[in-house]
């Protein structure tokens, strides 16, 4: 494997942003273009962020890691690795190409989610290229960002449509010291009662999944917590490349024909009455579905209890993301017009409307 290349392209970056505003050119943001399936289709100029790439300044002692957008995932992930920590929200890479910045736009964690936090929660400062032209740095590495809202972390899960991320500052943590994986045969509705129950107690729970027949559970900690709960709930060892495959979308669930929804849902929510083969994670606040049901009834019988869906089956529905009400769209719109006032960037990647 070749050596981690450290190039600081945004000198570039900044001029090709110039140039598009110069000419109103809409630009197509993309890094390793893993998560190219989800949204909408966006038109514009390929604006490429792997040229700008690298890790900019790393102390474990300090547990921050700063990295330019462009930089392969597996590198973050094998810098953290050779010091024995992690980035505890576990984004998916969702293929072999998978940058930062993308990991960032798209906003999305991996089962240890409910216990951690996502990516959101990880992000203390980024630079950004914005639709005015300027290259600005927010937040910081220790401090919060006070210029009225959060832009940071705005910038997580908005897929590139408020700004061009050149470079972010995570906060990181230590590799639990013990971790074990156990299997439990039960059905899904028994599952979620019994997963609604130990939420309640101490227990060092870090991921929670079925699969239809058996309950899949990680437990996370010092060697004492983990025999004793595992002692306590039973079960029988797993191997761990079950989160990683369910992370990657790699189980034979991912692989049935039908299109693929994310539901996400109020914690404790039970058993949801939808056609189609479900998927159960995050301990069943997010459920993966497999169904050929109409968007409308998903989507009614998803909000119903208080959740919102999205749809994965690039091109299927216009709008794969779950529609804003009236009052969200507002505040949307005039966040993109504050940051993207000639609406340059992914236009139209996360709703029409943007």
């Amino acid at each position: 494997m070749s050596e981690p290349q450290n190039v600081d392209a945004s000198a570039s970056l900044l001029e090709q942003v110039n140039q598009a505003l110069l000419h109103r050119t809409p630009l197509r943001i993309q890094g390793g273009n893993s998560k190219a399936g989800l949204g909408r289709p966006s038109e514009g100029q390929v604006l490429d962020t792997r040229a700008h790439r690298g890790i900019v300044s790393y102390d474990p002692t300090e547990l921050v890691i700063t990295v330019r957008a462009g930089t392969p995932l597996h590198e973050l992930h094998a810098a953290l690795e050779s010091t024995g920590q992690m980035l505890p929200c576990e984004p998916p890479s969702l293929g072999a190409e998978a940058t930062v910045g993308g990991m960032v736009a798209a906003g999305l964690s991996g089962p240890r989610r409910p216990w951690s936090g996502s990516v959101r929660d990880f992000v203390l400062g980024t630079r950004v290229i914005t639709g005015t032209g300027k290259h600005l740095r927010f937040g910081g590495e220790v401090m919060k960002n006070v210029a009225g809202y959060d832009l940071s972390r705005l910038l997580a899960g908005s897929f590139g449509c408020l700004g061009l991320l050149t470079e972010v500052s995570l906060k990181v943590l230590p590799k639990p010291r013990q971790c074990l994986s156990l299997a439990l045969e039960m059905d899904s509705a028994r599952a979620l009662a019994r997963l609604a129950e130990w939420g309640q107690q101490p227990l060092p729970i870090s991921a929670a999944s079925h699969d239809g027949q058996r309950l899949h559970l990680r437990l996370e900690g010092g060697a004492g917590s983990v025999a004793a709960a595992h002692e306590r709930l039973g079960g029988e060892p797993l191997t761990s490349v079950y989160w990683s495959d369910l992370n990657e979308q790699r189980l034979a669930f991912f692989a049935q024909a039908l299109p693929l929804w994310r539901l996400s849902l109020p914690t404790n929510t039970g058993p949801l009455d939808l056609p189609g083969a479900q998927l159960i994670d995050w301990a069943g606040a997010q459920r993966w579905l497999k169904s050929d049901a109409s968007a409308e009834q998903i989507r009614a019988r998803v909000q119903a209890v208080g959740g919102h869906a999205t749809c994965y089956r690039p091109g299927l529905i216009d709008s794969p993301f779950q529609p804003l009400a009236p009052t969200l769209l507002r505040y949307h719109r005039q966040l993109k017009a504050q940051l993207d006032p000639q609406g340059i960037f992914n236009p139209g990647r996360l709703y029409a409307e943007l």
